[in-house]
């Protein structure tokens, strides 16, 4: 009989990759980042709605660092997975991708969108714009003649990935015909000091313009897709250097605790750009140097999590299943925790230690549910359509060679 796959397997194969020999690791590093980051997001949301006691306030004033945290994951995750058919000489199948990334991401995510829609007591603000921007991803670039405050707005970081999915594969294949270390380095600061000179023109032109909108940092900066891209290039630039230049990436990764060290370091000198808040137009620095500080921080931190030296190595207990609930817990929290304040008020009045085991509750069963029932049997679904399409590949492969 043939073994069933372990659910960590089935459900969690961004987080693995195989060893020398073909079997799957599992990088306990980053599991915890993932984790760390949806913690950390989902305190500065409810510190948004002031649901938090005053001892969180240091922590959520910059959990919105998480984003950028999972901008870097992303880029690590998805190039590598982009990135291993070039080694063996072979081209990524554009429609499995894209096909991989439907089940991922849609069955959950509509399940949401249709609450919004369909539920008033599931927006967390006024009513959502209108359903197709939310429907092609394009909320984040189209804000110019809609208020400020809208429910399900962190929807912006998912556009941004989906546009990421949607351009990345395109353009490693136009990069993969005539492959060059100078190319690559060339985008990347490209990327990086492009999104800085974008950010200065935009805050200098339109930001710090007299009669410019109080949320037109927001509008123009930190939601669309073309400003944002520098954790995600950071990420696939770590991809492409331990795909395809393992004796470097050797000498790195000797140094687990190191780079752990750095990285926390640069991410504290980019939140002292921010004065430990929010990026702001009074604070240029923030605007214009603290995301790709960040992305470089975090990327450090995410190599030193894949790394066979270091401390993030270790597993943290919980850290795995919190990983794994993290795209449910992004999509419902702040909706589950509005939601809460309105249905408990008594117990919810006061923002203290019992509001806050009342919120991680109900925004943890919410995101359980919405994973067991919707994200787990779409995923399940996905796994055996990549065996039947692996079997079915195996059997024409017999079938043309006998001798195989």
């Amino acid at each position: 009989m043939k073994r069933a796959q372990p659910l960590c397997y089935l459900f969690c194969d961004n987080f693995m990759a195989p060893n020398n020999e073909g079997q799957l690791l599992r990088f306990h590093g980053l599991d915890t980042l993932r984790a760390a980051a949806i913690l950390v997001v989902m305190l500065y949301h409810l510190n948004m709605y002031s649901l938090l006691p005053e001892a969180l306030n240091p922590v959520a004033s910059v959990g919105w660092v998480g984003v950028d945290l999972f901008f870097v994951l992303s880029g690590f995750l998805i190039g590598s997975q982009l990135l291993k058919p070039y080694l063996s000489g072979a081209t990524p199948s554009l429609k499995e991708f894209y096909a991989r990334r439907a089940y991922r991401i849609l069955p959950a995510y509509l399940t949401v969108l249709l609450l919004y829609l369909a539920v008033p007591l599931w927006r967390e603000a006024p009513g959502p714009y209108a359903p197709w921007q939310y429907l092609t991803f394009t909320w984040n670039l189209l804000l110019l003649h809609y208020p400020e405050g809208r429910a399900f707005s962190h929807v912006w970081s998912l556009c941004v990935e989906e546009h990421f999915y949607l351009f990345l594969p395109l353009l490693l294949l136009v990069f993969m015909r005539r492959p060059a270390v100078w190319k690559t380095v060339l985008f990347v600061l490209t990327i990086v000091l492009g999104g800085i000179a974008l950010r200065t023109w935009l805050l200098y032109h339109v930001i710090l313009k007299p009669d410019a909108s109080p949320v037109s940092m927001m509008r123009y900066i930190y939601y669309p897709t073309y400003s944002r891209l520098d954790g995600l290039a950071i990420g696939v630039s770590l991809a492409i250097l331990r795909s395809f230049r393992p004796s470097w990436w050797s000498r790195i990764a000797r140094h687990g605790n190191l780079l752990l060290v750095c990285g926390a370091a640069t991410v504290v000198g980019a939140l002292r750009l921010c004065n430990f808040d929010y990026p702001s137009p009074d604070l240029p620095a923030s605007i214009l140097f603290a995301f790709p500080a960040l992305a470089i921080g975090f990327g450090l931190m995410v190599a030193s999590a894949v790394c066979d030296r270091g401390m993030l190595k270790r597993r943290v207990p919980g850290a795995a299943p919190l990983a794994a609930l993290a795209y449910s817990l992004y999509l419902t929290h702040k909706s589950v925790a509005h939601a809460t304040h309105r249905m408990l008020p008594v117990w919810t009045a006061q923002a203290d230690w019992r509001a806050v085991c009342i919120y991680a509750v109900a925004c943890f069963s919410v995101a359980s549910l919405l994973y067991f029932a919707v994200e787990r049997p779409f995923l399940r679904l996905r796994f055996r359509r990549s065996a039947r399409q692996k079997a079915a590949l195996v059997e024409r492969e017999v079938r043309l060679d006998p001798a195989i």
